[in-house]
Order: structure tokens, then C-alpha cells, then sequence
């Protein structure tokens, strides 16, 4: 197996699996996806494969029928891989982390979408127990939460287009600071 960031490809390849193997409840892209690996390498304890598989594919029992065993192994070693330079950005090199969010063009220009990325992140916080999250790490959560949200779509809609910008902006560091000061990983 490959080690380091996915390619384009391969990240694509993820997209496809996702989106048509999916559910209501499933992730549905590679940014899904990195929100949720983010989350469950963050705070305390360790995820069991099994129930980092049933939070991909939206609960137990609802694994795709794979089209050949090496699509389901690629599947799993994407995903490990993945995971791993996450984890290995977060941990030693920050300044080299960041969040993979997508983007679509609306009326000609690039925008930057991240709600994908905070529904997993808030998807892969319920792998493990939170509940012991420092008071003062609250506010960083509440970045990702703003966007993952749905009864907070009314806030940043109503938000200038610079408050926007640095709510955007913000969700990198709240997932870095999540990390680094909640030092129970």
C-alpha cells in the first residue's frame, strides 16, 4: 500500500464508491469522508474498523455489495491510507493540514463548499464519547458546527461575504485546535 496523500485519482475513485454505494445516511464524497476521519482521530479513544465502516456506509449492516474483492480492498485501503496522513498532518506537521473541502462554479466562479466536510466531521464525533470536551475548546467545535448544521443554514446565510469568508476560514484551525488541545488520541 501507498503511503502519503491520495492522488486525484484515487480521491475520485473514492467519490465514485461513495456516491454509488451510498444511502440517506451514508457518506456521500471524499470531503464527507475526510471530515469524518478528522473527527475520529480526534479526542479520546480508540474507533473499532468495524464501527468506522458502519459510519461510512450509514450503520451496520449496510456494507455495499462490492463488485469483486478488490474493489472492497482498495475501498479499505484507500480510506487506511487517507486516515493515516491525516492523522500524521494533525500530529506533525499542521501547518500542512487541511481540510478537504469541494468546490463547485456558481455563475462563473470557483466557490469553496464545506458543509460536506462538517456533516462528517459531526458524523465521525459520534463514534467516540465527547462529552468530556474542555469548555474552552467549545467555540472551536461551534466553527465546524455552523456549517454541518442545518437549523444554521439561516445564520450564515445571513452573514457579509467577509464574515463568511473567515467562518470558512476558521474551520481549519477549530479541527486543528480540537486536536492539539484535547490531547486524549
Amino acid at each position: 500500500m501507498q503511503q502519503g496523500p491520495l492522488t486525484a485519482d484515487e480521491l475520485e475513485w473514492l467519490d465514485d464508491i461513495l456516491m454509488n454505494h451510498g444511502n440517506d445516511d451514508a457518506v456521500i464524497d471524499a470531503s464527507e469522508l475526510d471530515g469524518l476521519l478528522t473527527a475520529a482521530l480526534t479526542g479520546p479513544g480508540q474507533i473499532k474498523p468495524e464501527d468506522l465502516q458502519a459510519a461510512i456506509w450509514g450503520g451496520k449492516g449496510h456494507d455495499p455489495e462490492w463488485a469483486s474483492p478488490q474493489d472492497h480492498q482498495r475501498f479499505v485501503d484507500l480510506v487506511s491510507q487517507h486516515m493515516n496522513d491525516i492523522a500524521e498532518r494533525l500530529r506533525d506537521y499542521p501547518d500542512q493540514f487541511d481540510p478537504l473541502f469541494g468546490t463547485s462554479t456558481e455563475q462563473g466562479q470557483e466557490v469553496t463548499i464545506v458543509e460536506e466536510w462538517c456533516i462528517g466531521y459531526l458524523k465521525g464525533m459520534t463514534l467516540k464519547d465527547w462529552s468530556s470536551l474542555p469548555d474552552n475548546l467549545q467555540p472551536a467545535l461551534e466553527a465546524i458546527e455552523l456549517h454541518g448544521r442545518e437549523e444554521n443554514h439561516a445564520r450564515f446565510e445571513q452573514m457579509s461575504a467577509e464574515a463568511f469568508e473567515q467562518s470558512l476560514d476558521a474551520i481549519r484551525q477549530a479541527a486543528l485546535n480540537l486536536y492539539a488541545d484535547w490531547p486524549l488520541h
